[in-house]
């Protein structure tokens, strides 16, 4: 198997938040492909609730100062990094005052969604592509990992395509047992269509419930893979349909599960 330049696009990592089935397997990941070889750069939200002097992060001047416009209004990208304690892997954050310093996740202290959770998405997927190309690194295989990580494929085929560090991109999505109830903002749709994607693939976004946000995803991927033993029949059967290349679930008990996410990863590459 050939080396790979991974990019992970992580919506969790342990240890900047609670050890659960996603951030445990972007952590274990990046380490365990660099280990084997392969050339990676990781990403995640600096989410309000993450310690930056006990996790030492730092603000890179260099990447950091750019402003972003979503529907009709700037925000500041600033990029931090730290290295995770042992691995000798380090992450890069994205971090914004708007969308990130809130002393949550995804949802309030009631447990209902934050509503302008689409616009952190469309800022964290902006963030992570433009930082990318400030570092002038081209990777082979795009990871996406939790929902927040969605927006990424859908600007790498669309407002990135012609970009030369993308051009050869392949997208492999992780699926996890994180659907959400209701839908996200009913403007999503107009936002997203005013960064180049065309009509024909948004009707999905009609009402974005999760199922229908994966739906619309789905139009820009190469691979998927399951990451809980019972994943939604519904969408395996729509991913089946559309003759999207899936993975199913390993255990993470297997010692040689990530010999089969490289394994994945080249079969794409190779477009076997």
């Amino acid at each position: 198997m050939s080396n790979c330049k991974i990019l992970y696009v992580c919506q969790e990592i342990t240890p900047y938040l609670a050890e659960n089935d996603m951030s445990a397997l972007c952590r274990a990941l990046s380490q365990g492909m660099q280990e084997k070889g392969n050339e990676i750069r990781t990403f995640m939200p600096r989410y309000g609730l993450i310690n930056e002097r006990r996790n030492q992060l730092h603000e890179v001047i260099r990447l950091s100062g750019m402003n972003l416009i979503i529907d009709n209004n700037d925000h500041q990208l600033i990029i931090k990094v730290a290295s995770i304690p042992s691995a000798r892997v380090q992450i890069y954050f994205i971090d914004n005052e708007d969308y990130f310093h809130r002393k949550a996740i995804i949802r309030d202290e009631n447990g209902k969604l934050f509503p302008d959770n689409d616009e952190r998405a469309i800022f964290f997927a902006r963030g992570v592509l433009e930082t990318v190309k400030k570092l002038r690194w081209t990777p082979d295989i795009v990871h996406c990992h939790g929902w927040m990580s969605s927006i990424v494929p859908v600007y790498l085929r669309n407002l990135f395509a012609d970009d030369p560090i993308f051009k050869k991109i392949k997208i492999v999505m992780s699926l996890y047992d994180e659907a959400f109830e209701g839908e996200l903002d009913s403007n999503f749709k107009t936002k997203i269509q005013g960064e180049g994607v065309p009509k024909k693939y948004l009707a999905p976004l009609e009402h974005p419930t999760y199922e229908n946000l994966v739906k619309f995803v789905s139009n820009y991927v190469d691979g998927v893979i399951f990451e809980t033993p019972q994943p939604d029949p519904v969408l395996v059967q729509y991913f089946d349909e559309k003759k999207i290349r899936t993975l199913g679930y390993q255990s993470k008990a297997d010692t040689e599960y990530q010999d089969r996410y490289l394994e994945f990863y080249n079969k794409i590459l190779a477009n076997e």
